[in-house]
């Protein structure tokens, strides 16, 4: 395990020395690297503990999902599309044969 890994462990545990220096001298870091990390290591906390972190899907997500429902929608749209255009054929040709007949007096 790294020590970054050492201290949130330690943390989880709640076996982490409250001094500040004496987790810089325990892990041999500058102070200020130990703050950084402390500050880094709520904030994370935070957001994970966050409403919205569990609220809102992850918005590269979104939008490829958004992406295929337009692809899925323009290929109904062009089968709809496709389906009048037969409609409109068969229609034709039945009133064609319609017209025949009546023609022929049947």
């Amino acid at each position: 395990m790294t020590k970054y890994e050492n201290l949130i462990k330690q943390k989880a545990q709640n076996k982490e020395p409250a001094d500040i220096n004496a987790l810089a001298k325990k892990y041999k870091m500058d102070v200020k690297d130990v703050k950084k990390l402390k500050d880094r290591v709520s904030q994370l906390e935070e957001d994970l503990h966050s409403k919205d972190y569990w609220e809102k899907p992850d918005y590269k997500f979104l939008v490829n999902e958004n992406l295929d429902l337009r692809r899925k929608i323009t290929e109904l749209e062009q089968e709809v599309l496709e389906t009048k255009l037969d409609n409109k054929k068969l229609a034709q040709q039945i009133s064609t044969m319609l017209e025949r007949m009546r023609d022929a007096d049947f």
